[in-house]
């Protein structure tokens, strides 16, 4: 009979939320979530987070921060955070030449992976708009050329 009580009150453990306990409560802010559902979500090679517009404009605030702006982890990310729950919502552009399908199955997998190791929500659901594609032959040539007019920029400096 004890064995059963281990048994149901390990279980009624494991239901309960993580982010409650006896000692108190921890609140997850959606900005927290929307951080890290962006970082997974461009652990995916071949995506890029954001439409045409909003990747444009996170180019050129890097361009200005160095690359500190932090916009870019969280373009094209809506989520929804409950106290047990978050549903999140991406807005992507792909790389062309790869599937779309197998592209969005892995974001959606690593993305509820790591907001339900990292932040201990459980991820109703995760929505994928793919946007725009884009060709890294041209993402590749547009660097090469802006780190061209970098060292052409300097020059004038000295």
């Amino acid at each position: 009979m004890s064995e059963q009580r281990t048994q149901q009150r390990r279980s009624q453990e494991q239901d309960k939320n993580p982010l409650q306990s006896d000692r108190g409560n921890t609140t997850i802010q959606d900005t927290v979530v929307s951080k890290i559902a962006g970082i997974a979500a461009q652990e995916i090679e071949g995506v890029r987070m954001g439409g045409g517009a909003s990747q444009t404009v996170g180019g050129v605030l890097d361009s200005i921060t160095g690359g500190r702006a932090g916009g870019s982890q969280t373009s094209g990310v809506s989520v929804e955070v409950g106290q047990e729950e978050a549903a999140i919502d991406l807005t992507m552009t792909v790389e062309y030449g790869k599937s779309i399908s197998q592209l969005a199955e892995a974001v959606r997998n690593n993305v509820t992976s790591r907001v339900e190791s990292l932040v201990g929500l459980r991820v109703t659901e995760t929505n994928i708009t793919v946007q725009n594609v884009f060709f890294p032959e041209e993402e590749d040539q547009g660097q090469q050329q802006e780190v061209e007019g970098e060292g052409q920029r300097r020059s004038r400096v000295q």
